[in-house]
């Protein structure tokens, strides 16, 4: 499944993206007559690189590495290009390049069968993500804006008019973030989707590109940048966020600037689009993207033997779930479609909203009741999903012939939580992308009792703000967090003369670790490796007549 169903960007010498220096590489011809297909084919290492952590500036933006430096998040070797020496190896082989992956070091190559039985014998090869025939592979996608049966859109400071719009957008309380003059100024929101079909032509979106605040777009299905002439369903989902068009329809950031990236082709289903996410979420990390919205899921293909199973929705093995949980760890909010599945024989959420650390989205009507469709979790492994739940029935947005219309599905309750996202981190900046997810999470009116239907329910950027006055002064983070990245609490209210009283005990009452911090010092502290498993844990912090309760998962 692709949809969850029911401007070239301006670059200076000293602020490139990582993966563009090699895309001048990637004009390689193929023998004609022989059958091609795309494999993902995964390196070995990033021995000899040019490129360097300590000179991040050769592959990200300046607003990425200052995005990264805001969170206290390291660039580590992860962040690197791909050595361009094994890209101009892999043509030279026969293949042709498509796009890199920093993130999974990995090179999306177009080869025949003999050309990569070749490519297989280098040794800087590691082996393949994925390379099963994709004959049915077909590069371009409907042109002509029809919605395709992969989409599951069911039947069809000053005091705004927002006309029909105001129900959901009032539901999760952006009339209160416009209100206080919150709009998504100085946000930037990367779009991932299957084609932007008519954006810069339709009057409810002439303000986004008369303030020129599309700063980049992308097509990695065509390899070109322009992305208006392909499905309708992107345009849809961007009304949402920035369309403005007076008692009829605002959307929830109509002020922030965005980033458009079609990842998806509308017509086959394979694993080549969940590797063009890949490379749409690496692009928005370069080049500094805030927030991602992405309204796409998958779970079955056209080949039937790549297709996942429900147990494979355990946030760490779709490729676009590795994606969108590395994206988070960059210091990006992702916010992404649970899926619209719940009436179907699958019935459970789609990749990537499995991530961990992901927003992964379900729908409600206006009642604030589950839609019929909307797609149930938990994932695989037991874990809360979704996470939160907006409207995604009778939605008021655009459509690509300007016209302003309704329409249904996950898809379109993502972008109106994305906007929140930004308008919210907007009015607190301080926070680190985590802290915003775990606000929003904490701000759902179900919060305390979560279910596999809405997860923590419906957020509102006014609870929101509520919670996110603990992170001003206690901070726990990364949540989830692993052995590799472990919880780090610091409680800087307390001062210097306090002393700290820390548990963690699980879901059963019995007590797993416990200490006492004596004064000394603002009680800063790293968990312990306790070799926990997987799961939801709670933490007990006491410290004289202060006592706060912090939920917190190990991935």
């Amino acid at each position: 499944m692709g949809f969850d169903k029911c401007t070239a960007f301006r670059l200076t010498a000293k602020n490139k993206i990582g993966w563009l220096v090699v895309l001048f590489l990637l004009n390689h011809s193929i023998s004609h007559g022989q059958s091609t297909h795309k494999y993902l084919v995964l390196l070995r290492d990033k021995a000899n690189s040019p490129y360097s952590i300590t000179r991040p500036e050769a592959f990200l933006s300046q607003r990425s590495i200052l995005r990264r430096q805001k969170q206290h998040i390291s660039i580590t070797e992860r962040d690197l290009p791909v050595n361009p020496s094994y890209i101009s190896q892999l043509q030279q082989a026969g293949g042709k390049i498509w796009f890199p992956s920093r993130w999974l070091n990995a090179v999306m190559v177009e080869a025949t069968d003999a050309v990569m039985a070749t490519i297989q014998q280098l040794p800087f090869v590691k082996g393949l993500e994925f390379g099963r025939s994709l004959a049915n592979f077909r590069v371009g996608a409907d042109s002509t804006g029809k919605t395709v049966n992969k989409f599951e859109k069911a039947e069809g400071i000053q005091a705004l008019n927002y006309g029909a719009s105001a129900y959901q957008l009032s539901q999760i309380g952006v009339d209160q973030m416009h209100d206080q003059g919150y709009h998504g100024e100085g946000m930037l929101i990367g779009v991932l989707d299957a084609g932007f079909l008519n954006a810069n032509k339709v009057s409810y979106l002439k303000p986004l590109f008369d303030d020129k605040r599309v700063l980049a777009t992308y097509d990695f299905v065509q390899k070109e940048t322009s992305v208006y002439e392909d499905d309708q369903h992107g345009v849809e989902v961007l009304s949402l966020l920035a369309a403005t068009v007076d008692n009829q329809l605002y959307g929830t950031a109509y002020k922030a600037s965005y980033i458009l990236l079609r990842t998806e082709d509308a017509i086959p289903e394979s694993r080549v689009e969940e590797a063009n996410w890949l490379f749409g979420a690496e692009y928005a990390d370069s080049a500094g993207v805030d927030i991602i919205s992405s309204s796409l899921g998958y779970t079955t293909f056209d080949d039937a033997s790549t297709n996942y199973t429900y147990q494979d929705m355990d946030g760490k093995t779709a490729l676009c779930t590795r994606a969108a949980q590395i994206a988070t760890e960059t210091g990006m909010v992702v916010v992404v479609a649970a899926g619209n599945e719940g009436n179907d024989t699958w019935h459970y959420l789609t990749a990537p909203s499995d991530a961990a650390s992901v927003l992964a989205i379900g729908a409600v009507t206006q009642a604030g009741v589950q839609t019929y469709f909307s797609s149930f979790g938990p994932s695989a492994d037991g874990r809360i999903k979704p996470d939160l739940a907006a409207r995604g029935q009778g939605n008021i947005l655009g459509s690509p012939s300007g016209a302003i219309t309704s329409g249904q599905g996950t898809s379109f309750a993502t972008p109106l939580v994305a906007g929140l996202a930004a308008g919210f981190w907007q009015a607190h900046p301080y926070l680190t992308a985590q802290q915003v997810t775990e606000s929003l999470r904490r701000s759902g009116n179900q919060y305390d009792k979560p279910d596999d239907k809405l997860g923590y329910g419906i957020p509102n950027f006014g609870r929101a703000a509520t919670y996110s006055d603990v992170y001003s002064q206690l901070l726990f983070y990364p949540n989830p967090f692993s052995e590799a990245n472990p919880l780090v609490v610091q409680w800087a209210e307390l001062g210097t003369s306090a002393s700290l009283d820390a548990t963690l005990i699980d879901l059963t009452g019995r007590v797993i670790w416990h200490t006492n911090y004596p004064p000394g010092g603002i009680p800063n502290f790293v968990l312990p490796n306790l070799n926990l498993s997987a799961g939801m844990y709670l933490m007990t912090l006491i410290s004289g007549n202060k006592k706060r309760t912090l939920k917190v998962v190990k991935q």
